[in-house]
């Protein structure tokens, strides 16, 4: 049996839940789904938090602008973000490997391909690819979309069957329903033009997205006819509760 493959992409305030360092146990979680889940779904991961997880070590001095400080972070953050990874995915028995990849990568024919036979490569001989943008040398992620256009790009490329975003809420809420502040997810999405105007501005603690990028994002994985769910990574066993429809999320389609 061909199994399904889900690129499940982490924001950081998912993987920081909503705190100042990266929680062990929030990674933890999402190893232990991913391998619950093993028989039927493989996974590729795209991962925020070389920032975050830099933060928790060091304060840089330095006279540069802010931009060229936060790409330092994550030269600093990203091997500390792998570590944790792969500390508590090796004691589920899942094995990990890092991508680095920036937009322009996917402007260049032969670097696709690349991508797409490095990544089937390693998730034939059950590794997880773990990517992140190129920080050192891209400024993309930072500046604009929380890795959200890099995850749509990615499972476009890859050809996946869902795009999980898993974010702060539980999916995208109802303008109106916001404003009475009762939440009230749309769980089901075909047009995306009436959902715009459904979403505010505000962007995430630690994220830089917010919910335009995660729509923007969304808007390039339904062109390849590919679903995007936006779930509450908060959440605990939020993948596993989402296939099962157990709790509230937007599905785009």
């Amino acid at each position: 049996m061909t199994k399904k493959r889900i690129l499940l992409k982490i924001g950081s305030n998912t993987l920081t839940k909503e705190t100042n360092h990266i929680s062990r146990g929030k990674i933890e979680d999402i190893g232990m789904q991913i391998a619950a889940l093993n028989d039927k779904y493989e996974f590729v991961i795209v991962s925020s938090g070389a920032i975050a997880a830099a933060k928790q070590f060091v304060k840089l001095e330095s006279k540069g602008k802010e931009i060229i400080v936060k790409q330092a972070l994550a030269s600093i953050g990203q091997p500390h973000l792998m570590r944790i990874f792969h500390e508590n995915f090796s004691d589920l028995g899942l094995l990990t490997s890092q991508c680095l990849l920036s937009y322009s990568d996917f402007e260049k024919e032969q670097s696709k391909i690349n991508i797409v036979n490095t990544i089937n490569v390693l998730v034939e001989n059950n590794y997880i690819p773990i990517i992140n943008e190129n920080d050192t040398v891209a400024t993309d992620e930072i500046q604009f979309g929380d890795n959200d256009k890099l995850a749509a790009l990615t499972a476009v490329l890859l050809n996946v069957d869902i795009l999980i975003i898993a974010t702060n809420t539980s999916g995208i809420y109802t303008k109106e329903s916001i404003h009475n502040e009762v939440p009230e997810t749309i769980t089901l999405v075909n047009d995306l033009q009436l959902l715009e105007k459904e979403i505010g501005e505000s962007k995430s603690s630690h994220g830089t997205g917010g919910m335009q990028s995660k729509i923007e994002a969304a808007a390039i994985a339904k062109a390849a006819n590919i679903e995007t769910w936006i779930v509450n990574g908060l959440e605990d066993n939020f993948i596993l509760k989402a296939l099962k429809d157990e709790i509230p999320f937007t599905k785009i389609v």
